[in-house]
């Protein structure tokens, strides 16, 4: 039979992949880094395993692709225009200030004009695939610092299409009037993404519903997949990478009923692709220039890591981020992209620079991408980048909190809530309603400007800070409640609250049970679980559809809640030190319930209720007028605002919390 031999160099890829990653791994290196090595083994310039190193870069473009697709799914055109602000500005001040660093790097050495913007050009793009794959992973892609990466890259891949057609303009080959040329192909490619966009809108729901009733996996794929390549492609035609073209229909897809649908059939091919996409870089390192030009490729690496890495700081600082995500930035952008490999090769053509020249920045730009999955992954335990940023940081007005209003100068016994997110909304307004003063820290400035029209004593905070802290009168507050998105973020917020009030209650939402035992040692009393809460919610859900009782739902939801993790046993009622204490009464909980005219139990008293008997629970003691009664009288009725203190198992309590407020 004849022998296809892409078939041997995939396999030969997959095998050396996977030994690399799993070598590193030993040494908790991120995976990303481990394809990227794996590619330099086995590329030209390494042990030269494969037969056609071409092809294998052709099937790594549609890794890149499928990547940028299922990240536009993730998205929409609703959450686009949350980071629009900073996709705008944070970008075009990290690409402007790049090529002017560039620009005058260059006359200072003597280098004509058209030099120091093309290196600009090179420098001031990231890479998409990389820098957002790293986020994914670290789930960090909604996280402060994320959320400013995403919207440089995003304008960076933007930027592509006017570099590529400037190239030619700046080796002064380009025929007739280069700014009307220019203009000229940036209307068309416009144009080409705005029909493309009303096309998709108007008729992809329509395509999609006719795929769905065929009721056929298969052919859902392979719409998905139409999709995404066509608006590639048509958005290659106009000059747009083909990475863009693929996060746009992503984002098209994104506010549609199909979109779970589709990341979910899409992940594994996205997974597969993107792996030889990384392995594809790594093949362009080119050994021989480390020893042939060792200085040329330093002082390249040293411009993406260094240079490149500031000039991102100092963006995000510009637009009054704290020192802290600042940092994070600046690392996560500090690398060359893929598509300045695209660019090299075209300025190369254009005698813009040597083949010479072009070999070191390609090094260097592949070491860079090397050296990001490891930087991400230790920055956030780094300080050092932070306190020296600290002097910018107030020179930039870049603050953690404003002086608070007067009003919020002299709180006490308030709840500090961090994140304003959907869960902080709600926690907010139950708060509000039920008259417990509180404060909001937000990272997001547009968010806190919206959270103050809207009356909100919102901040502008970072909360890993203790001056933050103290702005915020954490000594003086109730609760501090943590709903952020950044897990190294907060656990270090956690640490501070600790420092600046150790007698202060922290309550942390974490995505996974595993994080409890960190967060725990480190002094977080609660801890809620996304992982656990959402498993608890789909026993109840799926039951209560089979038509199971009430009160063997609650029995069941409160078994696997105990058996999840044996660590985990918090309830979400009132545990009360004395009873803990006790092991012999540790399942007997202590709960409270207002009486409003509502209730059941208005008017009624407990020899009406014969609450023991009915639920197992017990009345202890009655609040009354800002007064405790223990000495509860059986035929007394209840009166409105009463509070009524319950003592009993988790389940008892609440049969007795429902049978006081519905009735039987």
């Amino acid at each position: 039979m004849e022998q296809i031999p892409i078939l041997r160099d995939l396999a030969i890829i997959s095998i050396v992949g996977v030994l690399v990653v799993l070598v590193l791994g030993r040494v908790r290196l991120p995976v990303v880094a481990g394809l990227l090595l794996a590619g330099a083994f086995i590329g030209p310039t390494g042990f030269g395993l494969l037969s056609d190193a071409h092809r294998i870069q052709s099937l790594a473009e549609i890794g890149v692709v499928l990547l940028l697709f299922g990240i536009g799914l993730e998205f929409s055109l609703e959450r686009l225009r949350q980071i629009a602000k900073t996709v705008t500005i944070g970008g075009s001040l990290q690409v402007g200030l790049t090529i002017l660093a560039s620009v005058l790097c260059a006359r200072l050495a003597g280098q004509p004009l058209s030099r120091g913007i093309l290196f600009g050009f090179l420098f001031a793009l990231s890479s998409t695939a990389l820098v957002l794959r790293t986020l994914a992973e670290r789930g960090e892609v909604d996280a402060p610092h994320g959320r400013f990466i995403v919207g440089a890259l995003i304008f960076q891949d933007l930027c592509v299409v006017p570099m590529v057609l400037v190239i030619p303009i700046l080796a002064g080959k380009s025929g007739g009037d280069p700014a009307h040329a220019l203009l000229l192909a940036l209307g068309k490619a416009a144009l080409l993404v705005l029909v493309t966009v009303v096309v998709a809108r108007s008729l992809v729901p329509r395509f999609f519903a006719l795929v769905d009733r065929a009721r056929s996996r298969e052919l859902f794929l392979m719409a998905v997949l139409g999709i995404c390549l066509a608006t590639a492609f048509f958005t290659s035609l106009a000059g747009l990478s083909l990475a863009l073209g693929a996060f746009l229909a992503g984002i098209l897809l994104a506010g549609s009923e199909y979109a779970h649908r589709a990341i979910g059939d899409v992940l594994p091919l996205r997974h597969a692709f993107t792996s030889l996409f990384f392995v594809s870089l790594g093949m362009l390192l080119d050994a021989r220039v480390l020893i042939d030009k060792p200085l040329s490729v330093g002082l390249y690496l040293a411009a993406f890591v260094i240079g490149k890495g500031f000039i991102a700081t100092l963006s995000a600082l510009s637009m009054r981020f704290p020192a802290r995500v600042a940092w994070l930035a600046g690392v996560g952008l500090a690398q060359f992209g893929e598509f300045g490999f695209v660019l090299a090769t075209l300025a190369e053509r254009n005698g813009l620079i040597t083949p010479s020249e072009d070999r070191a920045l390609l090094a260097a730009g592949v070491i860079s991408m090397m050296i990001t999955p490891l930087a991400m992954h230790v920055a956030p335990r780094v300080r050092a980048g932070e306190k020296i940023l600290k002097p910018l940081e107030r020179l930039l007005g870049a603050r953690g909190i404003d002086e608070p209003m007067p009003e919020h100068s002299a709180l006490s016994e308030h709840v500090i809530i961090v994140g304003y997110g959907v869960a902080g909304k709600m926690l907010a307004r139950a708060l509000a309603e039920t008259s417990v003063p509180y404060l909001v820290l937000e990272l997001n400035a547009e968010t806190v400007r919206a959270a103050r029209e809207a009356g909100e004593p919102a901040y502008y905070a970072d909360v890993t800070s203790p001056e933050a802290l103290a702005s915020a009168r954490v000594e003086h507050a109730a609760a501090l409640v943590l709903l952020i998105n950044d897990p190294e973020a907060t656990r270090r917020a956690v640490v501070a609250a600790k420092q600046s009030a150790p007698k202060i209650p922290v309550l942390v939402r974490a995505h996974y049970i595993a994080a409890d035992r960190a967060l725990t040692e480190l002094g977080a009393e609660e801890v809620v679980f996304e992982e656990l809460e959402a498993g608890l919610e789909m026993i109840a859900r799926v039951l209560r559809r089979r038509g199971i009782p009430r009160n063997v739902i609650i029995e069941r939801v409160n078994v696997a809640r105990r058996e999840s993790k044996a660590l985990f046993v918090r309830k979400q009622t009132l545990q009360r030190p004395t009873l803990a204490a006790l092991p012999e009464l540790g399942e007997l909980k202590v709960e409270t319930f207002l009486v409003r005219r509502g209730s059941f139990a208005y008017g009624r008293s407990p020899l009406d209720l014969d609450l023991r008997r009915k639920t197992g629970a017990s009345l202890v003691a009655i609040r009354r007028g800002g007064s405790l009664c223990e000495d509860v009288a059986a035929s007394a009725p209840f009166r409105e605002n009463d509070v009524l203190y319950l003592v009993g198992k988790l389940v008892a309590i609440e049969s007795a919390v429902r049978l006081l407020d519905e009735g039987d």
